[in-house]
């Protein structure tokens, strides 16, 4: 079938089953086939083909809701809502969204580049479509990782309560992004394993309407037996326990079954939860054998062997330099613990969990659980490192606050992916940690210049004791400097001058130090001085060489791969006013807007932050100066 070729879902509602599980397999197809080319989720819609197509079957988009969570899981969903012609473009630079997307298409109900946020966006759904008196069905889709998140387990407990008509598809491939940890994925295998009990409880429920009610007793004897029985076989029944009608576990590749459970979903009244197994990557052997989360999101590969396209990088990936500097650092420390919420492979701590077990936790999509074991740790002494995306910070904001930076516990954050991260776009941006850590009392913030001086501010967060530090790294890799034998502390809030000059100053850290020296050897051509410093503390200030660089007057220009709200930036600017400098200063980074997704060059392109924006910014900076002397004249 030419993919290209659909307008809308509604094509689905005549197929027959031989025609569907032919579109399945054309689908695959043209996933692996387009994801080979431009990277992307693969692994995670190749095991939900035949549940989105069953889902668009069954019910009537865009009438009908689906919430997608997390939203890469929604590609499929993407090509049967007339999107297949873009996928050329899935990821690039002014092309096709990885994640649901409003603007795209009415089909795409809710955003999420992040998870567990599906059912508490559905219970709001549901609530306006009760007031409204409309007649719709809402249908979150939720993988079995993004259930553990908190926000989820409180969504289900109201939605429970409240009764409300809803539909949840459970999509449980055992695995999100790395292997599920907790105790909720303990209750969801024993769930896989009881596939008779729904069986066995209707044909109980179906021999007790038999036996004539004599008196309240056998009522009541009969509704323990059937309660024992559901403890018996499921341990907990944790769903019904919340007011869900549970059905399942199906085959979430078996078109019948799901058809069958999906309109018998429709007719209950409240809500419902229908637990479907998936299997990750299927169809597609590399996927499908992959066991670690490798195949969760990646960039281009060769479609007949899965053998990764390598891009031609001089140094390690920031990720795993940062962590095997952790490594080097626990093989010596034994306060040292590792934490991540679930992302042992992204952030490349794969090493640190097979070689101190003991000390590495894994605590699952639960940012904020994270952040505040980390204090409960640092309060008895240990050493704890939380690494963690710059984005799923945000989500830890208030613990940060108010559990590790209130009582200026010892607590080593690790914000990878800081600034932009590209393909992955708006929701994922690392480009406002600065902003929202720089004025939280105690905080101290950090990023390298390069791998070397990354591995020493390891060693600076790991023995500084006066409270929270955090080290900010990008996504992708270093440039190849050489790696000191031994790492070293930096004294807290030294800057460092990298180039001398007399006209001007670039302060500048980590992705944009490059950029900065373009700029100052193109204007070395016009015969402007410009000194580049490497403002590597972004709090606290090297308020001595602000001083200096104030008090000789000197025009300064701050760039930085951040917001500028309340960035480094502001930071010099407050300083400047502060102590009543009249000193020009001017600005480059983040606009006030979300960066869609693209190459990283094409985005910091498109909003200005380039050599070419900084030789403009210096040259205007010297006129004013220049005519700000002849008014003084």
């Amino acid at each position: 079938m030419d993919l290209t070729k659909i307008t809308n879902p509604s094509f689905l509602k005549n197929l027959n089953q031989q025609q569907l599980e032919a579109l399945a397999s054309d689908i695959r197809s043209f996933l692996i086939e387009k994801c080979s080319v431009t990277g992307g989720h693969i692994g995670p819609n190749l095991g939900v083909v035949e549940l989105t197509i069953a889902l668009h079957k069954t019910f009537n988009s865009p009438k009908d809701k689906f919430l997608w969570d997390v939203g890469h899981q929604a590609y499929v969903h993407k090509i049967l809502t007339g999107r297949a012609g873009e996928f050329d473009t899935l990821r690039q630079f002014k092309g096709l969204c990885g994640f649901p997307k409003r603007v795209e298409s009415e089909h795409d109900e809710w955003e999420t580049g992040h998870s567990s946020t599906s059912l508490s966006a559905a219970m709001g759904m549901a609530a306006a479509r009760d007031i409204k008196k409309d007649k719709n069905y809402v249908i979150p889709i939720i993988g079995d990782g993004a259930l553990t998140g908190g926000m989820a387990l409180e969504a289900l407990n109201h939605i429970g309560h409240e009764k409300t008509n809803m539909i949840v598809i459970l999509n449980d491939n055992e695995m999100s992004i790395a292997p599920n940890v907790g105790a909720l994925h303990n209750v969801l295998g024993r769930l896989r394993t009881a596939k008779e009990y729904s069986k066995a409880k209707e044909e109980l429920e179906s021999l007790m309407n038999k036996i004539p009610v004599v008196g309240g007793k056998l009522a009541q004897t009969a509704e323990k037996v059937k309660d024992s029985l559901k403890y018996l076989v499921v341990s907990g029944v944790f769903f019904e326990e919340l007011g869900f009608k549970y059905l399942g576990p199906i085959d979430g590749h078996d078109f019948e079954a799901l058809e069958k459970t999906l309109d018998y979903a429709k007719k209950v009244k409240g809500p419902v939860l229908v637990h479907v197994i998936t299997k990750k990557g299927k169809g597609y052997k590399p996927a499908e054998d992959d066991t670690v989360g490798t195949w969760h999101g990646t960039g281009p590969y060769k479609m007949e062997t899965g053998a990764f396209v390598k891009s031609a990088t001089a140094g390690p990936a920031w990720s795993s330099l940062i962590a095997q500097s952790v490594h080097k650092c626990m093989e010596t420390d034994e306060r040292i613990v590792a934490i991540t919420p679930a992302m042992p492979v992204g952030s490349k701590l794969e090493s640190i969990q097979r070689d101190f077990p003991e000390r590495f936790f894994d605590v699952g999509i639960a940012e904020q659980h994270a952040a505040t074991m980390a204090a409960g740790l640092a309060t008895q002494e240990m050493k704890p490192f939380l690494a963690i995306y710059s984005t799923f910070l945000q989500r830890a904001y208030d613990q940060v606050l108010h559990d590790i930076a209130r009582p200026n516990l010892n607590v080593f954050i690790g914000i990878d992916r800081a600034g932009l991260v590209g393909a992955d776009g708006e929701t994922h941006q690392g480009v406002f940690d600065i902003a929202f850590l720089r004025h939280i009392p105690n905080m101290v913030l950090m990023m390298p210049k390069d791998e070397n001086e990354g591995q020493h501010m390891v060693k600076t967060a790991l023995e500084y004791n006066d409270g929270p530090i955090a080290l900010r790294y990008p996504r992708g890799n270093g440039i190849g400097v050489p790696l000191d034998e031994e790492m070293v502390a930096i004294p807290i809030g030294t800057w460092e001058v990298l180039r001398e000059g007399t006209d001007a100053a670039i302060l500048t850290f980590g992705t944009t130090i490059p950029m900065a020296f373009e700029a100052a050897e193109a204007l070395a051509q016009q015969g402007i001085s410009v000194k580049i410093v490497n403002a590597r503390f972004i709090k606290p200030l090297d308020t001595a060489m602000l001083h200096e660089f104030m008090q000789e007057n000197m025009p300064i220009l701050t760039i930085e791969e951040a917001v500028l709200q309340g960035g480094f930036g502001s930071a010099v600017l407050e300083f400047a006013a502060n102590h009543r400098y009249s000193t020009l200063i001017d600005r480059i980074g983040i606009p006030d807007e979300f960066i869609e997704h693209g190459n990283v060059d094409e985005l910091l392109a498109e909003i200005g932050v380039t050599a070419e924006e900084a030789i403009q910014r210096i040259e205007k900076l010297i006129q004013l100066k220049q005519q700000e002397s002849l008014k003084t004249v």
